[in-house]
């Protein structure tokens, strides 16, 4: 299935793409597509559900985020080598992860804010894991038991704020709208294909990035079972997998977002996103 949610912000519905790509309505079959809703066993409700018969949905509604009121979201950092080499680190023997907001998590068509007092906004095309079932200590050959989809999600970064002030990367890594994802939770089913995707990204129509999930250093299954081992994972929990070589702080000289910059990104498979840069919202 291909789970969406629409409507306003703080008013959204759930919503499914039929096979011919129409968004159908599934608000009084099930809660809006969440953490909440994959602890209820939500996925296992919609199973046989004729996509065809339920509601049409104007396609002019927003779309919001496709997995609403994660508990966590975990973050891998440094997972492919040409990305290493760009920015001039060093590859780590073991995944190195990091936290971003809750708060931070955005529809993939919504502006995307610049935080106060920033000066280098970055870019960075992501496969997303949605957990579906809660782990604990899991194997990697357990680790697809407990993934419900995915989605695709950019991992938005202040430069300045996560490598000068004297902290951990959080700080460059959490503002409002720093956490866009979408448009479609794919269900495991459906999206098989995760290690194995194309990844893009471009800004104003000039492509940066261009990858593929094959050549991450630590793969989708290693990561679920790497995390698990510090902290148990709840149904909602979003995994941002790292992302390819591309950013803009890569560039010689740098290159960093403004206001008015168009940015679409996509994992194969799992749509594309498109955001307009703007200053922050009070």
């Amino acid at each position: 299935m291909k789970l969406l949610n629409v409507g306003p912000a703080g008013q959204e519905k759930p919503a499914v793409l039929d096979d011919s790509n129409n968004i159908r309505s599934l608000d009084g079959i099930c809660s809006v597509i969440s953490a909440d809703f994959l602890a209820d066993d939500g996925l296992v409700k919609l199973q046989g559900l004729d996509l065809n018969t339920l509601p049409l949905v104007d396609s002019s509604v927003r779309i919001g985020a496709p997995l609403l009121k994660p508990g966590k979201i975990i973050a891998v950092g440094l997972n492919y080598g040409d990305h290493i080499k760009e920015t001039g680190s060093q590859e780590q023997a073991e995944p190195l992860l990091f936290t971003k907001a809750v708060s931070a998590l955005t529809g993939p068509y919504d502006d995307i804010e610049r935080p106060k007092n920033s000066t280098e906004v970055d870019w960075e095309i992501e496969l997303v894991i949605i957990i579906g079932k809660e782990a604990k200590y899991i194997t990697e050959e357990q680790a697809e038991e407990h993934i419900a989809g995915f989605c695709t999600g950019i991992d938005m970064s202040e430069r300045h704020f996560q490598k000068n002030r004297s902290g951990q990367w959080l700080k460059g890594k959490s503002a409002d709208t720093f956490a866009p994802i979408g448009p479609h939770f794919v269900t495991l089913d459906e999206f098989k294909q995760y290690q194995s995707s194309q990844v893009t990204l471009d800004v104003n129509g000039e492509r940066m990035q261009s990858s593929n999930t094959n050549k991450m250093l630590h793969p989708v299954k290693k990561l679920v079972s790497y995390i698990n081992e510090f902290m148990s994972l709840q149904p909602g929990d979003l995994i941002f997998t790292g992302t390819p070589e591309g950013v803009g702080a890569g560039f010689v000289p740098q290159r960093f977002l403004k206001k008015g910059d168009q940015v679409v990104a996509e994992v194969e498979g799992l749509g594309e996103q498109r955001h307009q840069i703007i200053e922050y919202r009070l």
